[in-house]
Protein backbone atom coordinates (compact mmCIF):
# COMPACT_ATOMS: atom_id res chain seq x y z
CA UNK A 1 0.00 0.00 0.00
CA UNK A 2 2.85 2.57 0.91
CA UNK A 3 4.92 1.34 -2.30
CA UNK A 4 1.94 1.84 -4.55
CA UNK A 5 1.49 5.26 -3.01
CA UNK A 6 5.30 6.36 -3.20
CA UNK A 7 5.60 4.88 -6.31
CA UNK A 8 2.21 7.23 -7.85
CA UNK A 9 3.43 10.60 -6.08
CA UNK A 10 6.96 10.22 -7.06
CA UNK A 11 7.25 7.85 -10.42
CA UNK A 12 7.05 8.91 -14.12
CA UNK A 13 3.42 7.51 -15.35
CA UNK A 14 4.01 7.27 -19.09
CA UNK A 15 0.67 8.19 -20.89
CA UNK A 16 -0.39 5.56 -23.50
CA UNK A 17 -2.91 8.48 -25.20
CA UNK A 18 -2.09 11.55 -26.28
CA UNK A 19 -3.74 14.37 -28.30
CA UNK A 20 -2.01 14.93 -31.28
CA UNK A 21 -1.04 12.95 -34.10
CA UNK A 22 2.40 12.19 -34.97
CA UNK A 23 3.71 11.17 -38.63
CA UNK A 24 4.22 7.58 -39.29
CA UNK A 25 7.70 7.74 -40.02
CA UNK A 26 10.82 5.62 -38.68
CA UNK A 27 12.47 7.11 -35.75
CA UNK A 28 11.03 10.51 -36.84
CA UNK A 29 14.32 11.50 -38.88
CA UNK A 30 16.07 8.93 -41.30
CA UNK A 31 20.05 8.01 -40.88
CA UNK A 32 20.31 9.57 -44.68
CA UNK A 33 19.08 12.81 -43.37
CA UNK A 34 20.97 13.02 -40.41
CA UNK A 35 23.92 11.90 -43.08
CA UNK A 36 23.24 14.34 -45.07
CA UNK A 37 22.91 17.17 -42.32
CA UNK A 38 26.80 15.93 -41.08
CA UNK A 39 28.55 15.64 -44.53
CA UNK A 40 26.70 18.49 -46.47
CA UNK A 41 29.24 21.02 -47.88
CA UNK A 42 28.34 24.65 -48.77
CA UNK A 43 27.39 24.84 -52.51
CA UNK A 44 28.05 27.20 -55.54
CA UNK A 45 24.39 27.84 -56.06
CA UNK A 46 23.44 30.63 -52.97
CA UNK A 47 19.55 29.58 -52.95
CA UNK A 48 21.01 25.82 -51.97
CA UNK A 49 22.31 27.11 -49.35
CA UNK A 50 19.97 29.51 -47.80
CA UNK A 51 17.02 26.98 -48.27
CA UNK A 52 18.88 24.10 -46.54
CA UNK A 53 19.89 26.70 -43.37
CA UNK A 54 15.83 27.66 -43.41
CA UNK A 55 15.41 24.14 -42.95
CA UNK A 56 18.19 23.42 -40.17
CA UNK A 57 17.02 26.42 -37.72
CA UNK A 58 13.71 25.96 -38.89
CA UNK A 59 13.04 29.68 -39.79
CA UNK A 60 9.56 29.46 -40.21
CA UNK A 61 8.72 28.87 -36.52
CA UNK A 62 11.99 30.45 -34.93
CA UNK A 63 11.95 34.53 -34.47
CA UNK A 64 15.47 34.97 -33.16
CA UNK A 65 17.53 33.07 -36.32
CA UNK A 66 18.12 35.97 -38.95
CA UNK A 67 19.01 36.31 -42.26
CA UNK A 68 19.85 39.95 -44.14
CA UNK A 69 19.91 39.90 -47.64
CA UNK A 70 22.08 41.93 -49.58
CA UNK A 71 24.38 42.37 -53.09
CA UNK A 72 27.52 43.38 -53.50
CA UNK A 73 28.68 45.24 -56.24
CA UNK A 74 32.12 44.23 -57.01
CA UNK A 75 33.80 44.80 -61.04
CA UNK A 76 30.29 46.25 -62.13
CA UNK A 77 28.51 42.81 -61.14
CA UNK A 78 25.71 42.42 -59.00
CA UNK A 79 26.57 39.59 -56.54
CA UNK A 80 23.76 38.57 -54.38
CA UNK A 81 24.58 37.13 -50.59
CA UNK A 82 23.17 36.74 -47.32
CA UNK A 83 24.55 37.10 -43.91
CA UNK A 84 23.46 34.43 -41.20
CA UNK A 85 23.66 35.00 -37.37
CA UNK A 86 21.16 34.46 -33.83
CA UNK A 87 19.95 37.46 -32.28
CA UNK A 88 20.69 38.45 -28.94
CA UNK A 89 24.08 36.68 -29.31
CA UNK A 90 25.73 38.90 -31.84
CA UNK A 91 26.95 42.68 -31.58
CA UNK A 92 24.66 44.62 -33.90
CA UNK A 93 27.47 47.17 -33.97
CA UNK A 94 29.89 44.62 -35.04
CA UNK A 95 27.80 43.40 -37.70
CA UNK A 96 27.12 46.91 -39.21
CA UNK A 97 30.82 48.49 -38.59
CA UNK A 98 32.83 45.16 -39.71
CA UNK A 99 31.01 43.06 -41.87
CA UNK A 100 27.87 45.30 -43.74
CA UNK A 101 29.52 48.77 -43.41
CA UNK A 102 32.64 47.29 -45.73
CA UNK A 103 30.77 45.55 -48.03
CA UNK A 104 28.14 47.63 -48.94
CA UNK A 105 29.92 51.02 -49.21
CA UNK A 106 31.54 50.52 -52.40
CA UNK A 107 32.85 54.39 -52.41
CA UNK A 108 35.51 53.82 -49.49
CA UNK A 109 36.43 50.70 -50.57
CA UNK A 110 36.55 51.17 -54.25
CA UNK A 111 35.22 47.79 -55.48
CA UNK A 112 34.39 49.01 -58.71
CA UNK A 113 38.14 49.72 -59.93
CA UNK A 114 38.74 48.13 -62.83
CA UNK A 115 39.78 44.45 -63.02
CA UNK A 116 43.52 45.65 -64.00
CA UNK A 117 44.01 47.81 -61.12
CA UNK A 118 43.20 45.44 -58.81
CA UNK A 119 45.21 43.09 -60.65
CA UNK A 120 48.49 45.24 -60.21
CA UNK A 121 47.90 45.83 -56.73
CA UNK A 122 47.34 42.25 -55.36
CA UNK A 123 49.59 40.33 -57.64
CA UNK A 124 47.18 38.39 -58.96
CA UNK A 125 47.18 36.84 -62.58
CA UNK A 126 43.29 35.98 -61.93
CA UNK A 127 40.96 37.81 -59.77
CA UNK A 128 39.73 35.81 -56.76
CA UNK A 129 36.24 37.15 -55.05
CA UNK A 130 37.03 34.89 -52.03
CA UNK A 131 40.16 36.19 -51.46
CA UNK A 132 39.38 39.39 -51.85
CA UNK A 133 36.58 39.26 -49.40
CA UNK A 134 38.25 37.66 -47.01
CA UNK A 135 41.21 39.53 -47.45
CA UNK A 136 40.08 43.21 -48.11
CA UNK A 137 36.84 43.67 -47.03
CA UNK A 138 36.30 42.46 -43.63
CA UNK A 139 38.19 44.33 -40.84
CA UNK A 140 38.04 41.83 -38.34
CA UNK A 141 40.74 40.28 -36.00
CA UNK A 142 38.93 36.82 -36.25
CA UNK A 143 38.05 35.71 -39.29
CA UNK A 144 38.05 31.86 -40.61
CA UNK A 145 36.49 29.99 -43.78
CA UNK A 146 34.81 27.00 -43.55
CA UNK A 147 32.99 24.41 -46.21
CA UNK A 148 31.35 21.96 -43.57
CA UNK A 149 27.51 22.97 -42.47
CA UNK A 150 28.36 21.33 -39.60
CA UNK A 151 31.31 23.93 -38.54
CA UNK A 152 29.41 26.98 -39.66
CA UNK A 153 26.14 26.18 -37.89
CA UNK A 154 28.58 25.61 -34.65
CA UNK A 155 29.92 28.64 -35.03
CA UNK A 156 26.86 30.21 -35.52
CA UNK A 157 25.57 28.78 -32.59
CA UNK A 158 28.52 30.23 -30.81
CA UNK A 159 28.09 33.89 -31.85
CA UNK A 160 29.62 34.29 -34.64
CA UNK A 161 27.88 35.81 -38.07
CA UNK A 162 28.83 33.58 -41.43
CA UNK A 163 28.74 35.26 -44.86
CA UNK A 164 27.69 33.39 -47.84
CA UNK A 165 27.96 34.74 -51.86
CA UNK A 166 27.10 33.42 -54.73
CA UNK A 167 29.15 31.10 -56.70
CA UNK A 168 31.50 30.61 -53.70
CA UNK A 169 32.11 27.34 -51.89
CA UNK A 170 32.89 28.39 -48.78
CA UNK A 171 31.13 30.70 -46.18
CA UNK A 172 33.31 33.11 -44.40
CA UNK A 173 32.26 33.18 -40.65
CA UNK A 174 33.55 36.47 -38.23
CA UNK A 175 33.22 36.81 -34.86
CA UNK A 176 31.20 39.42 -33.60
CA UNK A 177 29.81 37.83 -30.07
CA UNK A 178 27.80 40.24 -28.29
CA UNK A 179 25.69 38.32 -25.16
CA UNK A 180 25.15 39.74 -22.44
CA UNK A 181 27.22 38.18 -19.28
CA UNK A 182 27.85 38.60 -15.70
CA UNK A 183 30.73 40.88 -14.96
CA UNK A 184 33.69 39.91 -12.68
CA UNK A 185 32.30 39.73 -8.96
CA UNK A 186 33.09 39.15 -5.49
CA UNK A 187 32.98 35.22 -4.62
CA UNK A 188 29.99 33.87 -2.79
CA UNK A 189 30.87 30.32 -1.52
CA UNK A 190 34.02 31.22 -0.75
CA UNK A 191 34.57 34.64 0.98
CA UNK A 192 38.56 35.10 2.30
CA UNK A 193 39.41 38.70 4.08
CA UNK A 194 42.80 39.01 2.57
CA UNK A 195 43.31 37.43 -0.80
CA UNK A 196 41.93 38.03 -3.83
CA UNK A 197 38.26 39.20 -4.87
CA UNK A 198 37.54 37.78 -7.99
CA UNK A 199 35.28 34.84 -8.77
CA UNK A 200 35.09 32.91 -12.26
CA UNK A 201 31.87 33.70 -14.96
CA UNK A 202 29.92 32.08 -16.98
CA UNK A 203 31.71 33.06 -20.18
CA UNK A 204 34.51 31.05 -20.67
CA UNK A 205 36.85 33.25 -22.34
CA UNK A 206 36.96 35.94 -19.35
CA UNK A 207 37.77 32.93 -17.16
CA UNK A 208 40.98 31.77 -19.43
CA UNK A 209 41.75 35.67 -19.48
CA UNK A 210 41.76 35.56 -15.49
CA UNK A 211 44.42 32.41 -15.66
CA UNK A 212 46.38 34.48 -17.77
CA UNK A 213 46.50 37.24 -15.83
CA UNK A 214 47.35 35.65 -12.79
CA UNK A 215 49.82 32.63 -14.41
CA UNK A 216 52.22 35.03 -16.38
CA UNK A 217 53.74 31.98 -18.09
CA UNK A 218 53.77 30.49 -21.43
CA UNK A 219 53.95 27.51 -20.89
CA UNK A 220 50.19 27.69 -19.09
CA UNK A 221 48.07 25.69 -22.20
CA UNK A 222 44.60 26.11 -22.72
CA UNK A 223 43.41 23.51 -24.90
CA UNK A 224 39.43 23.26 -26.52
CA UNK A 225 37.17 20.62 -26.69
CA UNK A 226 33.42 20.29 -27.40
CA UNK A 227 31.49 17.71 -25.34
CA UNK A 228 28.04 16.91 -25.64
CA UNK A 229 25.61 15.29 -28.69
CA UNK A 230 22.71 17.89 -28.86
CA UNK A 231 24.38 20.69 -26.79
CA UNK A 232 28.19 21.31 -27.80
CA UNK A 233 29.41 22.79 -24.48
CA UNK A 234 32.93 24.22 -24.84
CA UNK A 235 34.93 22.16 -21.68
CA UNK A 236 38.78 23.93 -21.97
CA UNK A 237 41.44 21.85 -20.11
CA UNK A 238 44.21 23.77 -18.17
CA UNK A 239 47.80 23.04 -17.59
CA UNK A 240 51.32 24.30 -17.29
CA UNK A 241 53.41 22.50 -19.65
CA UNK A 242 56.81 20.84 -18.09
CA UNK A 243 55.25 21.29 -14.63
CA UNK A 244 51.88 19.03 -14.61
CA UNK A 245 52.64 14.69 -15.32
CA UNK A 246 52.00 14.35 -18.97
CA UNK A 247 50.30 11.08 -17.66
CA UNK A 248 48.08 12.90 -15.46
CA UNK A 249 47.34 15.54 -18.82
CA UNK A 250 46.66 12.39 -21.11
CA UNK A 251 43.93 10.69 -18.53
CA UNK A 252 41.80 13.53 -17.94
CA UNK A 253 42.04 14.41 -21.74
CA UNK A 254 41.38 10.96 -22.88
CA UNK A 255 38.01 10.75 -19.92
CA UNK A 256 36.75 14.27 -21.03
CA UNK A 257 37.30 13.68 -25.25
CA UNK A 258 35.36 10.57 -24.78
CA UNK A 259 32.32 11.40 -23.14
CA UNK A 260 29.26 10.04 -24.50
CA UNK A 261 26.97 12.23 -23.18
CA UNK A 262 24.48 14.41 -25.24
CA UNK A 263 25.13 17.46 -22.75
CA UNK A 264 26.94 19.32 -20.48
CA UNK A 265 25.57 22.49 -18.39
CA UNK A 266 28.03 22.06 -15.03
CA UNK A 267 30.75 20.89 -13.13
CA UNK A 268 28.57 18.94 -10.73
CA UNK A 269 27.54 17.20 -13.97
CA UNK A 270 30.92 16.73 -15.35
CA UNK A 271 32.87 14.86 -12.05
CA UNK A 272 30.87 11.78 -11.66
CA UNK A 273 31.61 11.21 -15.54
CA UNK A 274 35.53 11.23 -15.09
CA UNK A 275 36.17 9.92 -11.78
CA UNK A 276 37.28 6.39 -11.38
CA UNK A 277 34.11 4.80 -9.04
CA UNK A 278 30.85 6.44 -10.03
CA UNK A 279 29.70 4.48 -6.94
CA UNK A 280 31.22 6.05 -3.84
CA UNK A 281 30.21 8.68 -2.08
CA UNK A 282 33.61 10.00 -1.88
CA UNK A 283 34.91 13.05 -4.23
CA UNK A 284 37.80 12.78 -6.03
CA UNK A 285 37.86 16.02 -7.68
CA UNK A 286 37.52 19.62 -6.21
CA UNK A 287 35.59 22.48 -7.78
CA UNK A 288 36.62 26.31 -7.05
CA UNK A 289 34.86 29.40 -8.08
CA UNK A 290 37.76 31.54 -7.13
CA UNK A 291 40.47 32.07 -9.70
CA UNK A 292 43.29 32.45 -7.63
CA UNK A 293 42.50 29.33 -5.88
CA UNK A 294 42.55 27.37 -9.48
CA UNK A 295 45.75 29.00 -10.44
CA UNK A 296 47.51 27.80 -7.24
CA UNK A 297 46.17 24.17 -8.23
CA UNK A 298 47.87 24.64 -11.84
CA UNK A 299 50.59 25.53 -9.89
CA UNK A 300 51.03 22.35 -8.17
CA UNK A 301 50.68 20.62 -10.94
CA UNK A 302 47.05 19.61 -11.38
CA UNK A 303 44.96 20.51 -14.08
CA UNK A 304 41.93 22.38 -14.46
CA UNK A 305 38.49 21.86 -16.56
CA UNK A 306 36.57 24.76 -17.05
CA UNK A 307 32.57 24.71 -18.57
CA UNK A 308 31.33 27.62 -20.51
CA UNK A 309 28.34 28.28 -18.89
CA UNK A 310 29.33 27.37 -15.76
CA UNK A 311 30.94 29.99 -12.89
CA UNK A 312 33.48 27.09 -11.24
CA UNK A 313 36.88 25.56 -12.15
CA UNK A 314 36.68 21.37 -11.87
CA UNK A 315 40.76 20.32 -10.41
CA UNK A 316 41.60 17.24 -11.26
CA UNK A 317 42.65 15.36 -8.99
CA UNK A 318 41.76 16.26 -4.89
CA UNK A 319 43.55 14.62 -2.33
CA UNK A 320 41.71 14.72 1.18
CA UNK A 321 43.92 17.66 1.96
CA UNK A 322 42.55 19.76 -0.53
CA UNK A 323 39.49 19.37 1.16
CA UNK A 324 40.75 20.81 4.34
CA UNK A 325 42.30 23.55 2.81
CA UNK A 326 41.03 27.37 2.91
CA UNK A 327 41.73 29.55 0.26
CA UNK A 328 42.85 32.11 3.39
CA UNK A 329 45.74 29.74 4.19
CA UNK A 330 47.93 31.37 1.65
CA UNK A 331 47.86 34.55 3.05
CA UNK A 332 48.17 33.68 6.30
CA UNK A 333 51.57 33.30 8.29
CA UNK A 334 52.43 29.48 7.99
CA UNK A 335 52.06 28.98 11.68
CA UNK A 336 48.66 29.89 12.08
CA UNK A 337 47.49 27.87 8.73
CA UNK A 338 48.89 25.43 9.84
CA UNK A 339 47.19 25.41 13.21
CA UNK A 340 43.65 26.12 10.73
CA UNK A 341 44.03 22.89 9.12
CA UNK A 342 44.70 20.79 12.37
CA UNK A 343 41.70 22.52 13.46
CA UNK A 344 39.51 21.98 10.28
CA UNK A 345 41.12 17.47 10.73
CA UNK A 346 40.07 17.80 14.53
CA UNK A 347 36.76 19.16 13.53
CA UNK A 348 36.50 16.49 10.58
CA UNK A 349 36.79 13.42 13.21
CA UNK A 350 34.99 14.74 15.61
CA UNK A 351 31.80 14.80 13.38
CA UNK A 352 32.08 11.57 11.96
CA UNK A 353 33.38 9.69 15.76
CA UNK A 354 31.14 11.33 18.69
CA UNK A 355 27.79 10.60 17.16
CA UNK A 356 28.39 7.41 16.97
CA UNK A 357 30.94 7.19 19.90
CA UNK A 358 27.53 9.71 22.32
CA UNK A 359 25.30 6.47 21.52
CA UNK A 360 27.77 3.20 21.91
CA UNK A 361 28.40 4.87 25.31
CA UNK A 362 24.73 6.02 26.67
CA UNK A 363 23.33 3.08 25.54
CA UNK A 364 25.90 0.04 26.18
CA UNK A 365 29.01 1.36 28.06
CA UNK A 366 26.96 4.44 30.63
CA UNK A 367 29.25 2.68 32.77
CA UNK A 368 32.11 4.85 31.94
CA UNK A 369 30.52 7.99 32.43
CA UNK A 370 30.90 9.63 35.48
CA UNK A 371 28.02 9.66 38.12
CA UNK A 372 26.92 13.30 37.92
CA UNK A 373 26.95 13.38 34.31
CA UNK A 374 25.20 10.58 33.83
CA UNK A 375 22.07 11.61 36.47
CA UNK A 376 22.14 15.13 34.36
CA UNK A 377 21.55 13.15 31.13
CA UNK A 378 19.24 10.58 32.79
CA UNK A 379 17.13 13.78 33.85
CA UNK A 380 17.17 15.52 30.74
CA UNK A 381 15.91 12.54 28.78
CA UNK A 382 13.56 11.64 31.61
CA UNK A 383 10.24 13.08 29.26
CA UNK A 384 11.29 12.42 26.01
CA UNK A 385 10.01 9.01 24.65
CA UNK A 386 12.49 8.16 21.52
CA UNK A 387 15.78 6.48 22.18
CA UNK A 388 19.41 8.12 21.37
CA UNK A 389 19.65 6.74 18.09
CA UNK A 390 16.79 8.07 16.67
CA UNK A 391 17.44 11.05 18.44
CA UNK A 392 20.69 11.53 16.72
CA UNK A 393 19.57 10.45 13.15
CA UNK A 394 16.81 13.50 13.87
CA UNK A 395 19.59 15.94 14.56
CA UNK A 396 21.45 15.17 11.52
CA UNK A 397 18.57 15.68 8.96
CA UNK A 398 17.91 18.60 11.21
CA UNK A 399 21.55 19.76 9.92
CA UNK A 400 21.03 18.93 6.76
CA UNK A 401 17.54 20.63 6.58
CA UNK A 402 19.26 23.92 8.00
CA UNK A 403 21.65 24.09 5.50
CA UNK A 404 19.97 23.59 2.75
CA UNK A 405 17.19 26.19 3.50
CA UNK A 406 20.04 28.62 4.06
CA UNK A 407 20.81 28.17 0.38
CA UNK A 408 17.42 27.54 -1.11
CA UNK A 409 15.30 30.25 0.49
CA UNK A 410 15.42 33.55 -0.98
CA UNK A 411 17.37 36.00 1.06
CA UNK A 412 14.01 38.37 1.42
CA UNK A 413 12.30 36.01 3.01
CA UNK A 414 15.34 35.18 5.24
CA UNK A 415 15.23 38.99 6.15
CA UNK A 416 11.68 38.72 6.89
CA UNK A 417 11.69 36.14 9.32
CA UNK A 418 14.81 37.79 10.81
CA UNK A 419 12.57 40.52 11.10
CA UNK A 420 9.89 38.48 13.18
CA UNK A 421 12.25 36.93 15.35
CA UNK A 422 14.06 40.62 16.65
CA UNK A 423 10.63 41.67 17.18
CA UNK A 424 9.31 38.99 18.91
CA UNK A 425 12.10 38.69 21.15
CA UNK A 426 11.93 42.64 22.32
Amino acid sequence: MIKDIFNNIFKYQEKTKYEFILPNTENNISEDTFYISETKTVSKDLDDNKEFLKIKYNMLINSDIKMRDFTLSIQHKKIPAFLLYIDGMVSDDAINDFVLQPLLLKNSIKMNEPLTTITAQKSFTKFNLENFIYSSLIPQNSVSKENKFKEIITKVNAGFCALFVDSIENAICVETKGFKGRTVDKPVTENVVKGSHEAFVENIRTNTSMLRKIINNENLIIEETDVGKINKTKVVICYIKNLTNDDLVAEAKYRINNLDVDYLLSCNQLEPLIKDDCNTAFPQTISTERSDRACTYLLAGRVVALINGCPFALVLPAVLVDFLTSPEDYNLNYHYANFLRFLRGFALICALIIPGLYVAITMYHYEIIPSELLFAIIAAREAIPFPILFEIIIMELSFELIQEASIRVPNSFSTTVRNNRCTNFR
